[in-house]
């Protein structure tokens, strides 16, 4: 469903509306609710955020986030989980982890909810690659499928139980196969 305002708002408009649950994302001048997540894409949300910050935070690497704003190119979406490198954390002065996250992240990973748009979701993706995402994943637990996106690269998709899936090289000891990822909906 895409709200439309009787007076169209701006992306600045839009970031000083107060946040909602779901939270809503600005695209292309739209406002568009984001579909409350059901039970396997919460089980894998949950399960694949410690899983990736078990390896990268404590080495400072990167950081893994769920649902967090990201605001950049036009655009301000809320990604399942955006995987951050250490050293482009927005930080505050005292250097506290900032609440305003303006800019792409390194990882983008979306999962696709029963009554989700994968076109919706895959341009958020690309745009996100656009703006120096190194990579991007579309999970879809109803096919137990993985989509993986690279900058200016043919889109790769994986189901076969064993085959590992291609990580960005910062979380290169991450190593998971589509039956390890899809393993999550059954414990």
């Amino acid at each position: 469903m895409v709200q439309t305002p009787s007076k169209m708002l701006t992306l600045e408009e839009f970031l000083q509306l107060p946040e909602t649950k779901p939270p809503h994302e600005y695209i292309d001048g739209q406002i568009i609710p984001k579909p409350m997540p059901q039970g396997k894409h919460s089980a894998i949300q949950g399960e694949l955020v410690p899983t990736i910050n078990h390896i990268v935070k404590p080495q400072r690497i990167a950081r893994a986030f769920p649902e967090l704003r990201c605001t950049f190119g036009g655009r301000s979406t809320v990604p399942d989980i955006a995987v951050f490198l250490w050293s482009k954390i927005p930080r505050e002065e005292n250097g506290e982890i900032a609440n305003t996250f303006s800019i792409a992240p390194d990882w983008t990973i979306e999962i696709l909810s029963p009554d989700q748009s994968q076109t919706k979701v895959t341009k958020n993706i690309l745009h996100c690659l656009k703006y120096g995402d190194q990579m991007g994943w579309l999970i879809d637990p109803a096919e137990q499928t993985v989509f993986v996106y690279r900058p200016k690269q043919e889109t790769e998709v994986f189901d076969e139980p064993d085959v590992l899936v291609p990580v960005p090289s910062f979380v290169s000891e991450l190593h998971l196969t589509i039956k390890d990822l899809f393993a999550w909906l059954l414990d």
